[in-house]
């Protein structure tokens, strides 16, 4: 299948907006929680999705990001 060029110019201002709302709920979180029970961890992660208006990140990537808040805060990638 190809892809119109100009389809990937609009769509990634909305990605790159997306992932920056992800990346500053994951950083405030784990700046907050870091070390804290996993589930204390991904609780406040899921609150801090829901503020920043991107509570749609899949439930297996909220998992991992708290499983790394809660077992090794400085190993995340943002």
């Amino acid at each position: 299948m190809t892809t119109d060029p100009s389809e990937y110019d609009k769509v990634m201002p909305i990605v790159a907006a997306h992932l920056a709302k992800v990346e500053r709920a994951v950083g405030r979180t784990r700046t907050s929680h870091a070390r804290q029970p996993y589930a204390t961890a991904r609780q406040a992660l899921v609150e801090a999705l829901h503020d920043e208006d991107a509570q749609d990140v899949p439930h297996q990537v909220v998992d991992e990001f708290a499983r790394r808040i809660s077992e090794e805060p400085g190993m995340l990638p943002f």
